[in-house]
């Protein structure tokens, strides 16, 4: 029972760190009025690795919560926007998975590129959709922090992208073109955020699991070859 309630608190506090990054911009979304992406891209996915599949659930949380607080109309694009992110979570969650043993990261991307293709600007600027397969080969390569920071972020980008694709029809060839070195320095810069976030949040918890002696890894995944005693 408490590790329950510890585990119902942790995310809790995810989900208020999380509306107060929502608040902090950090690049408008090209092709979306008055929409940017926010601190949030930093270190969203690191609730799947921290809570599983309750991380997944926490980045829907705070962002449903994020959407009723800011008075968002109803849209198609702002409801598919609450999606991204979770198969980020879900996909940094699966570090120990590699290969085919996680279908389900490998047929995401997948979906995504046949989703982009089929739209009349996708089919032009095919290359684009190439991005997407980031995340795939990094589950067959070794385990690294940033190449799994970096197949999250493209995870996230790929439903992103292919959802807007598919319901926002006056996209064209030439701005996808356009969209390329943003999208890869971008994302690279996402990437890095996502690793530094978990390395920090992982030795924060863990001392705190030192003063409190909660025996965290009861509670969530700590993943130790990211704890560092610098004391």
């Amino acid at each position: 029972m408490k590790n329950s309630r510890l585990k119902v608190l942790f995310m809790i506090l995810f989900v208020a760190l999380t509306l107060i990054a929502m608040e902090i911009n950090f690049s408008p979304i090209l092709g979306v009025d008055e929409q940017s992406f926010t601190l949030f891209q930093f270190f969203g996915p690191i609730a799947g690795a921290f809570l599983g599949i309750f991380g997944v659930f926490a980045v829907l949380v705070a962002e449903m919560f994020n959407f009723a607080l800011a008075g968002k109309e109803v849209t198609l694009i702002n409801l598919l926007r609450l999606t991204p992110m979770m198969f980020a979570a879900y996909y940094f969650s699966r570090n120990m998975k590699k290969g085919f043993n996680d279908k389900l990261s490998l047929i995401i991307p997948v979906l995504a590129m046949i989703a982009f293709w089929s739209t009349p600007a996708g089919a032009q600027a095919w290359y684009y959709a190439l991005f997407w397969l980031i995340p795939i080969a990094v589950k067959f390569l070794p385990e690294m922090l940033f190449l799994r920071s970096l197949g999250a972020t493209f995870t996230a980008h790929a439903v992103g992208a292919s959802l807007f694709a598919l319901a926002v029809p006056t996209m064209t060839a030439e701005i996808w073109t356009a969209l390329l070195m943003i999208t890869a320095v971008e994302r690279l810069l996402f990437a890095a955020g996502i690793t530094v976030s978990y390395i920090l949040f992982t030795n924060i918890l863990n001392a705190a699991d030192k003063v409190m002696n909660w025996d965290i890894n009861k509670i969530i995944n700590i993943d130790r070859r990211y704890v560092y005693n610098v004391l």
